[in-house]
């Protein structure tokens, strides 16, 4: 896993996930491991989905041409609300983006270091999932 700066200012972790290394086929299958782990995870919760391919599709929008699809998954793992500004940095999400030969994940840093290390974790799991 990469963690990088995007456009100079966000923080990211991103995964190139080769479809050879995965026996998940399509953006929404992983959209659904998440999902899973969402679930099951004991103060997250699952919030939405966002179809971005879709939605960036429909209004004639930009999209590279080697990209096959691109979805978000919404969830937040807030425990605490201890002033105003902290919902300026929640919910998370994790975008799946779907090319001819492999995902790339790509997520926000965190500003709370376990949940980073949590979706560094599920993401890391796709590769283990043969």
């Amino acid at each position: 896993m990469q963690q990088m700066i995007l456009q100079e200012k966000y923080p990211v972790f991103v995964l190139d996930v080769f479809k050879n290394e995965t026996h998940f086929k399509k953006a929404d299958e992983i959209i659904n491991f998440f999902k899973e782990k969402i679930d099951s995870h004991p103060t997250c919760r699952y919030i939405g989905e966002f179809d971005h391919f879709s939605h960036t599709k429909s209004i004639n929008g930009e999209i590279a041409p080697e990209i096959k699809d691109c979805k978000l998954i919404i969830f937040c793992f807030g425990n605490k609300l201890p002033n105003g500004k902290i919902p300026a940095v929640r919910p998370r999400s994790i975008g799946v983006t779907e090319y001819e030969d492999k995902f790339e994940i790509s997520f926000l840093e965190a500003p709370a270091l376990i949940a980073n290390e949590v979706m560094e974790g599920w993401v890391k799991e796709l590769k283990a999932n043969l």
